[in-house]
Protein backbone atom coordinates (compact mmCIF):
# COMPACT_ATOMS: atom_id res chain seq x y z
CA UNK A 1 0.00 0.00 0.00
CA UNK A 2 1.20 3.50 -0.70
CA UNK A 3 1.99 6.23 1.83
CA UNK A 4 -1.30 8.06 1.26
CA UNK A 5 -3.32 4.91 2.01
CA UNK A 6 -1.28 4.31 5.18
CA UNK A 7 -1.66 7.93 6.33
CA UNK A 8 -5.41 7.73 5.75
CA UNK A 9 -5.59 4.77 8.17
CA UNK A 10 -4.15 7.03 10.88
CA UNK A 11 -6.85 9.61 10.21
CA UNK A 12 -9.62 7.12 11.05
CA UNK A 13 -8.11 4.68 13.57
CA UNK A 14 -9.05 5.51 17.16
CA UNK A 15 -6.00 3.99 18.88
CA UNK A 16 -2.39 3.26 18.01
CA UNK A 17 0.68 1.75 19.60
CA UNK A 18 3.76 3.90 20.21
CA UNK A 19 7.11 2.10 19.98
CA UNK A 20 10.16 3.71 21.55
CA UNK A 21 13.62 2.46 22.43
CA UNK A 22 15.95 3.89 25.00
CA UNK A 23 19.69 4.47 24.78
CA UNK A 24 20.13 0.78 25.62
CA UNK A 25 18.09 -0.20 22.54
CA UNK A 26 15.42 -2.03 24.56
CA UNK A 27 11.99 -1.63 22.93
CA UNK A 28 8.98 -0.27 24.77
CA UNK A 29 5.43 -0.33 23.40
CA UNK A 30 2.36 1.47 24.76
CA UNK A 31 -1.16 2.06 23.41
CA UNK A 32 -2.00 5.69 22.68
CA UNK A 33 -4.84 7.88 21.52
CA UNK A 34 -3.68 10.56 19.16
CA UNK A 35 -4.56 13.27 16.68
CA UNK A 36 -3.09 13.52 13.20
CA UNK A 37 -2.13 17.09 12.28
CA UNK A 38 -0.68 17.20 8.79
CA UNK A 39 2.09 14.62 8.93
CA UNK A 40 2.50 14.82 12.70
CA UNK A 41 1.01 12.42 15.23
CA UNK A 42 0.25 14.09 18.57
CA UNK A 43 -0.53 12.41 21.87
CA UNK A 44 -0.58 13.70 25.43
CA UNK A 45 0.17 12.24 28.83
CA UNK A 46 -3.30 12.44 30.33
CA UNK A 47 -4.66 12.18 33.84
CA UNK A 48 -5.34 8.43 33.82
CA UNK A 49 -3.50 6.63 36.64
CA UNK A 50 0.08 5.67 35.71
CA UNK A 51 2.47 3.26 37.36
CA UNK A 52 4.72 6.17 38.32
CA UNK A 53 5.50 9.79 37.59
CA UNK A 54 8.53 9.04 35.43
CA UNK A 55 7.31 7.50 32.19
CA UNK A 56 9.62 5.26 30.22
CA UNK A 57 8.29 6.49 26.87
CA UNK A 58 9.40 10.03 27.74
CA UNK A 59 12.81 8.90 28.98
CA UNK A 60 13.24 6.85 25.80
CA UNK A 61 12.35 9.78 23.54
CA UNK A 62 14.82 12.01 25.36
CA UNK A 63 17.54 9.41 24.76
CA UNK A 64 16.47 8.30 21.28
CA UNK A 65 13.81 10.29 19.37
CA UNK A 66 13.37 7.62 16.65
CA UNK A 67 9.89 6.09 17.12
CA UNK A 68 7.18 4.20 15.27
CA UNK A 69 3.41 4.28 15.67
CA UNK A 70 1.29 1.35 14.49
CA UNK A 71 -2.44 1.14 13.77
CA UNK A 72 -4.13 -2.02 12.59
CA UNK A 73 -7.37 -3.86 12.17
CA UNK A 74 -8.01 -7.52 12.86
CA UNK A 75 -10.97 -9.57 11.62
CA UNK A 76 -11.72 -13.27 11.67
CA UNK A 77 -12.10 -12.78 7.92
CA UNK A 78 -8.40 -12.47 7.12
CA UNK A 79 -9.18 -10.80 3.80
CA UNK A 80 -9.98 -7.69 5.88
CA UNK A 81 -6.67 -7.49 7.77
CA UNK A 82 -4.49 -4.40 7.46
CA UNK A 83 -1.85 -2.42 9.29
CA UNK A 84 -0.19 0.97 8.84
CA UNK A 85 2.98 2.30 10.41
CA UNK A 86 4.35 5.81 10.84
CA UNK A 87 8.09 6.17 11.40
CA UNK A 88 9.30 9.48 12.70
CA UNK A 89 11.21 11.60 15.13
CA UNK A 90 9.48 12.41 18.42
CA UNK A 91 9.77 15.53 20.48
CA UNK A 92 8.37 16.41 23.88
CA UNK A 93 6.33 19.62 24.16
CA UNK A 94 5.09 21.11 27.43
CA UNK A 95 1.34 21.75 27.48
CA UNK A 96 2.03 25.43 28.26
CA UNK A 97 4.14 25.87 25.13
CA UNK A 98 2.32 27.99 22.50
CA UNK A 99 2.81 25.21 19.92
CA UNK A 100 0.79 22.84 22.14
CA UNK A 101 -2.54 24.65 21.62
CA UNK A 102 -3.46 23.14 18.24
CA UNK A 103 -2.54 19.53 19.16
CA UNK A 104 -4.43 19.78 22.46
CA UNK A 105 -7.51 21.21 20.72
CA UNK A 106 -7.37 18.40 18.14
CA UNK A 107 -7.12 15.75 20.87
CA UNK A 108 -10.07 17.21 22.79
CA UNK A 109 -12.11 17.36 19.58
CA UNK A 110 -11.30 13.77 18.64
CA UNK A 111 -11.77 12.29 22.14
CA UNK A 112 -14.73 13.89 23.97
CA UNK A 113 -13.65 12.24 27.24
CA UNK A 114 -10.70 14.65 27.28
CA UNK A 115 -13.16 17.53 27.80
CA UNK A 116 -13.55 16.44 31.43
CA UNK A 117 -10.10 14.92 32.05
CA UNK A 118 -6.89 16.52 33.23
CA UNK A 119 -4.26 16.75 30.50
CA UNK A 120 -1.13 17.56 32.51
CA UNK A 121 1.13 16.58 29.65
CA UNK A 122 3.55 16.77 28.23
CA UNK A 123 2.65 16.23 24.60
CA UNK A 124 4.55 13.85 22.37
CA UNK A 125 4.70 15.08 18.78
CA UNK A 126 5.94 12.63 16.17
CA UNK A 127 7.12 14.29 12.99
CA UNK A 128 6.49 11.47 10.53
CA UNK A 129 8.98 10.96 7.71
CA UNK A 130 7.48 7.72 6.37
CA UNK A 131 4.02 6.14 6.29
CA UNK A 132 3.93 2.48 5.22
CA UNK A 133 1.32 -0.24 5.36
CA UNK A 134 -0.07 -3.55 4.26
CA UNK A 135 -3.54 -4.95 3.57
CA UNK A 136 -4.66 -8.47 2.79
CA UNK A 137 -6.64 -7.17 -0.19
CA UNK A 138 -6.23 -4.08 -2.28
CA UNK A 139 -8.86 -1.37 -1.76
CA UNK A 140 -11.07 -0.60 -4.75
CA UNK A 141 -9.72 2.04 -7.11
CA UNK A 142 -11.76 5.24 -6.92
CA UNK A 143 -11.92 7.21 -10.18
Amino acid sequence: MDARWARDRFAVSPVGRLATAGADGRPHLVPIVYALLGDAICTVVDGKPKTGTRLRRLDNIRANPAVSVLVDEYHDDWDRLWWARADGSARIVATGDPTAAAPLAALVERYPRYRSMALPGPLIVVDVYRFTGWAATRPPVVA
